[in-house]
């Protein structure tokens, strides 16, 4: 018995197929979705509405894309971006933040702002428009020119905090910033529209926006400070040439009869202990750096101290960080400190204390020599026989214009006449 063997149709099998290779070929062959270069404006959204508004500029350098976030004269750079299909991940190279966002038909960017903070992690709206180099609008010419220092007091509930600001304005743009007890408030870039002052800041780990009603060349009033997801202060201020930040956190002091700094940590880089009785600090004078890389003012400060010990370790200078992080494990810390120490090329070693930032003894644990670690940044000056000649608490940054000037000369002689003494 013959059996009819029944022969199968390839023709649509085959045509489906031929449709299957065209769709990839035009994925293939099609653009890849990329950020743009030029200006933008990016807003991270805060619950309660308000904006915190900063600029940034897409470049290519050396055949990869990067970005400098612009706050005044800061021109912050971001290296690290990587696009897949239509998203794009920026991470900052300070603070363990960065940005997940899509890319979207017209170009702008929608995603988040995401912060570590230890083992927290903290997510907010993130938005950017391609081509707006406009940070705030400017609806009307400015009722007065603020440039000067003025005396500030920021209230939060019942507490009263005196700063001074030194406000630069050329037209209706304004550049700036508040002298807090450790340092500074960062780069502030904004504007005054009619009686309307509005300044902002971004930089990795701060995103500040602060508003307020300018009465008068001599008056400003209704201000509010917006950090962060939900922090809010109330401020005022009055110009006032001879204004000072109040001292709250300064007085840092060595205990009677506490002896000689007496530590042992694990180095950053390779976790081998490294001591101040090392045989490389004796007869040399010390600089021991009081930090954390989640703190601004110490980037400020780890920038300006990496420089000069590159340029002056041959005259007999140590410096040693004493790193106080989120968390006490030794690789979390390790994480977030390296690529601190990669971006401003520390040659100096930074120890990990192992002591979280936010334990009430971690003087006691750590240097218990001194009666109380009151800021962040801190610096000691040790002398050639190991002894502590001066303490200093906060640091003036390069936002703080002449006050910068002036710590740089201070920390000169001090260095000098340390180096000066048998």
């Amino acid at each position: 018995m013959n059996k009819r063997i029944k022969i199968f149709d390839f023709k649509p099998v085959l045509v489906i197929c031929l449709f299957a290779v065209s769709l990839l070929f035009i994925r293939w062959s099609a653009s890849p979705v990329t950020l743009k270069n030029g200006y933008w404006r990016a807003t991270i959204d805060r619950p309660d509405g308000q904006q915190v508004v900063f600029n940034f500029q897409t470049k290519d350098s050396l055949g990869k894309k990067i970005i400098y976030v612009i706050n005044g004269k800061e021109h912050l750079l971001v290296d690290s971006i990587e696009t897949r299909d239509d998203s794009v991940f920026i991470q900052m190279p300070f603070y363990e933040s960065g940005f997940r966002a899509r890319i979207m038909d017209n170009g702008n960017l929608e995603g988040t702002w995401v912060k570590y903070f230890g083992y927290r992690v903290r997510t907010m709206p993130f938005k950017a428009e391609y081509g707006t180099k406009e940070r705030f609008k400017i609806s009307v010419p400015p009722v007065s020119n603020i440039s000067g220092r003025w005396e500030t007091k920021f209230i939060e509930e019942n507490k009263v905090s005196t700063m001074a600001a030194e406000f630069k304005q050329e037209g209706s743009y304004v550049t700036g910033t508040f002298l807090d007890p450790t340092g500074d408030m960062r780069f502030l870039q904004g504007v005054v529209s009619g009686d309307s002052l509005k300044l902002s800041t971004f930089d990795g780990a701060n995103a500040y926006l602060f508003t307020a009603k300018i009465d008068n060349e001599n008056k400003i009033s209704g201000g509010k400070f917006y950090a962060g997801e939900t922090g809010v202060e109330n401020w005022n201020a009055e110009r006032n040439v001879n204004a000072i930040t109040s001292d709250e956190f300064s007085g840092t002091k060595i205990k009677p009869n506490s002896g000689k700094l007496n530590f042992s940590f694990k180095d950053s880089k390779d976790g081998h202990i490294v001591s101040i009785n090392d045989k490389r600090f004796k007869g040399k004078v010390v600089v021991i750096q009081i930090l954390g890389s989640w703190c601004p003012n110490c980037m400020d400060e780890t920038k300006f101290l990496s420089d000069y010990y590159n340029k002056n370790h041959q005259r007999g200078i140590e410096i040693i960080g004493l790193a106080y992080e989120r968390t006490t494990d030794f690789e979390n810390s390790q994480k977030a400190l390296l690529p601190f120490m990669k971006r401003l090329d520390v040659q100096y070693p930074v120890l990990i204390t192992g002591v979280a930032v936010s334990d009430s003894l971690l003087t006691q644990k750590t240097l218990p020599q001194l009666d109380k670690i009151k800021a962040f940044p801190s610096t000691l000056f040790v002398d050639k026989k190991g002894n502590i000649r001066k303490i200093d608490s906060g640091f003036s940054g390069p936002a703080t214009g002449e006050h910068y000037t002036q710590f740089k000369k201070e920390f000169n002689e001090i260095i000098n006449r340390l180096l000066a003494e048998k």
